[in-house]
């Protein structure tokens, strides 16, 4: 059974920075394609970032230049740097991996607020 492991939430001032991991196990990871989602109190789950099992990236037009996702597949982890972070990126993150079907993690809370 797949499992997804978010951590490395919180709360940080306008313009810090975060780094999420999420861990994976029971899959193969490196075949998996990988995403960060987030969802913000009354609103729709969103899209962020995601790497494909090939590298290729993808970024959603509000965090383009500013999030970074990468992955170690040696280490079953992808990541998501994330700076100049505004309190409009407030919500929870979501790790997504999916290979035919998908799975979901338990969300991380990130915090924006001075």
């Amino acid at each position: 059974q797949v499992q997804l492991v978010e951590s490395g939430g919180g709360l940080v001032q306008p313009g810090g920075s975060l780094r999420l991991s999420c861990a994976a196990s029971g899959t193969i990871f490196s075949i998996m394609d990988m995403g960060w989602y987030r969802q913000a109190p009354g609103k729709q789950r969103e899209l962020v970032a995601a790497i494909a099992s090939g590298g290729t990236t993808t970024y959603a037009d509000s965090v383009k230049g500013r999030f970074t996702i990468s992955r170690d597949n040696a280490k079953n982890t992808v990541y998501l740097q994330m700076n100049s972070l505004k309190p409009e990126d407030t919500a929870v993150y979501y790790c997504h991996a999916r290979r035919v079907v998908g799975y979901w993690g338990q969300g991380t809370q990130v915090t924006v607020s001075s």
